[in-house]
């Protein structure tokens, strides 16, 4: 059985760092494209970063500079640093694993249940 699991989300002062981390298990996710989404109220779900297979990674324009979003294969854990947070960036944060290099939501096939981000100004 294929589980996502995130953890590290919180409380934290506008300007204040956190790290989120995405335990996967249930197969093999070395050859998988590994994102993270974020969704606020009453927004839709937005990329915010991935680690293709290939090694590179892509950032959403509005956390690039500031975040940065790491593997470990042999672990299968994916870590995402975030710095100099903005009230913006408070949202539930996804971690989600596909086959495809995608920037959409729609084309990842696993899911974690979500880490809330919450960003005091």
């Amino acid at each position: 059985q294929v589980q996502l699991v995130e953890s590290g989300g919180g409380l934290v002062q506008a300007g204040g760092s956190l790290r989120l981390s995405c335990a996967a298990s249930g197969r093999t996710f070395s050859n998988y494209a590994m994102a993270w989404f974020r969704q606020a109220p009453g927004k839709e779900r937005e990329f915010v970063a991935a680690s293709w297979s290939s090694g590179t990674t892509s950032y959403a324009d509005s956390v690039k500079g500031r975040f940065t979003i790491s593997r470990d294969n042999a672990k299968i854990t994916v870590l995402l640093q975030m710095g100099n947070l903005k009230s913006e960036d408070t949202a539930g944060y996804y971690c989600a694993a596909g086959q495809r290099r995608s920037l959409d939501h729609n084309s990842y096939d696993y899911w974690g249940q979500g880490t809330q981000v919450t960003v005091s100004s």
